[in-house]
């Protein structure tokens, strides 16, 4: 038997194990795992020079924008930016121009990224205005459904739970995640317009009106209505310790919520401002350092089921104004994230499992994307290979997305990915892109 490629002198990840060992690709798919001289022969041996292989690893929250925002990144830029990263499949937001919101809209997207993209790309969209059309969507492909309870994106009046509790029972029905950013947006509003009539015009004001709390309510409101409803919910981007002690109290009651964090979360607090300014602002803000320990708590206790970049690219002068509320809200973090959480395994805040669980294994569960997530005969040959050793320096200049700017700019990390894989295609040499575009694929639910 001749395979496509073989993988030699590595580590390979397998459900929890490190182990030395190859691994054998035949059209997309792991054929054999095993030692060397147990690998049937192969067209293409890749020596990985004793680097750490990875199930492939997959950012559930990103903002690719294109169409007619191609102005701030592509399918193509932002997918680059992703297997710089070691990123193999992401999931695409739905508030984009125009929105991802209906079956024809869906269609448009995925045409629009098939041609272009170096990663899986799976989509969500936002609700529909009529309920019946919810099914059709799922049909189309989508993956999961966004509600931002900050602002009206898509046909769901977000003020009103009756009707967003009736959108609910329709995705649980069909076993469809529905992935929550919890700001409730009349509180977020009245504080805004209170702040703005005293004349308030800066960073503190921005946190004052984003403030923990409001996040906390909006949570315990999803909550009632994941009760309600018995439907499967996701909280985006948790950036406080209530919000996880009442996610930790739903999940003991046994409803089905999950919830995520961000490294921007995880590794800043208030106190960067002072060096970042608004460059650091997004939604929900870094919080206080006691905040953001409680994050780390969190992680460690197994409330916080994800880990996420909220890659949101702006022009860099979007992430500057003279009045703060101006300020674009985003973060770009592909190419950071896998970075920083190595540079945070080196240091022993969190294990290879820990990152493995949150960016591999609890995606492929609560998303549904079969096939994907370990190392394993039959599963797609999907692979982040690491130099756990490799030092460097965020550099955004760099950087393969269009937005190149970042607060993590200067870091130091040690912990790198230095290849890439996707459907048993490299993908990223030592930073490189190295595989023309097209060689990710569109996933779509298995309806």
């Amino acid at each position: 038997m001749l395979v496509d490629r073989t993988l030699v002198n590595c580590k390979v990840y397998l459900e929890g194990d490190i182990l030395e060992a190859g691994i054998a690709i035949e059209n997309g798919k792991i054929v054999k795992i095993g030692k060397e001289p147990n690998l049937p022969e192969s067209s293409e041996k890749i020596n990985l020079n004793g680097c750490l292989a990875l199930p492939g690893l997959i950012d559930v929250h990103v903002h690719l924008r294109d169409q007619r925002q191609a102005y701030e990144e592509t399918f193509y830029t932002g997918t680059a930016a992703a297997v710089a990263g070691g990123i193999t499949t992401v999931l695409d937001m739905p508030n984009n121009e125009p929105l991802t919101m209906s079956v024809q809209t869906l269609r448009e997207r995925m045409k629009t990224a098939e041609k272009q993209a170096l990663t899986n790309i799976a989509f969500y969209s936002a609700f529909p205005e009529e309920k019946d059309q919810i099914i059709q969507i799922v049909k189309e492909g989508a993956v999961a459904f966004k509600i931002f309870l900050i602002k009206k994106i898509g046909g769901l009046n977000i003020d009103d739970d009756y009707e967003i509790l009736k959108a609910l029972e329709e995705t649980g029905n069909l076993n469809v995640p529905v992935c929550f950013h919890a700001e409730n947006r009349r509180e977020v509003e009245d504080l805004m317009q209170k702040l703005i009539f005293e004349g308030r015009n800066d960073i503190k004001a921005y946190l004052e009106a984003h403030n923990p709390d409001i996040e906390a309510k909006s949570v315990e409101r999803v909550i009632k209505l994941a009760e309600k409803s018995k439907a499967k919910v996701h909280v985006c981007h948790v950036s406080s310790s209530k919000s996880l002690m009442l996610i930790s109290e739903a999940k003991e009651k046994g409803l089905n919520i999950t919830c995520e964090v961000t490294p921007h979360h995880l590794l800043l607090s208030t106190e960067d401002f002072g060096e970042k300014g608004s460059l650091l602002i997004t939604d929900p803000p870094v919080r206080s350092e006691e905040e953001r320990q409680s994050l780390w708590n969190g992680l460690k206790n197994g409330i916080i089921d994800v880990l996420a970049s909220d890659h949101a690219p702006h022009l860099l002068e979007e992430k500057f104004s003279d009045e703060i509320w101006k300020v674009k809200p985003g973060i770009p973090g592909l190419e950071t994230t896998l970075p920083l959480m190595l540079t945070q395994i080196n240091k022993g805040a969190i294990s290879i499992q820990e990152l493995v669980r949150l960016m591999a294994e609890n995606p492929v569960k609560i998303f549904g994307l079969d096939g994907k997530g370990m190392l394993k005969e039959g599963f797609s040959a999907d692979i982040t290979v690491v130099d756990l050793h490799r030092r460097g320096i965020i550099d955004s200049s760099r950087f393969h997305s269009k937005a190149k700017y970042s607060p993590f700019d200067g870091w130091q990390v040690k912990g790198m990915p230095v290849k890439t894989f996707v459907n048993g295609v490299l993908v990223m040499d030592n930073g490189e892109i190295v595989a023309e575009p097209g060689v990710g694929e569109i996933i779509r639910k298995k309806f």
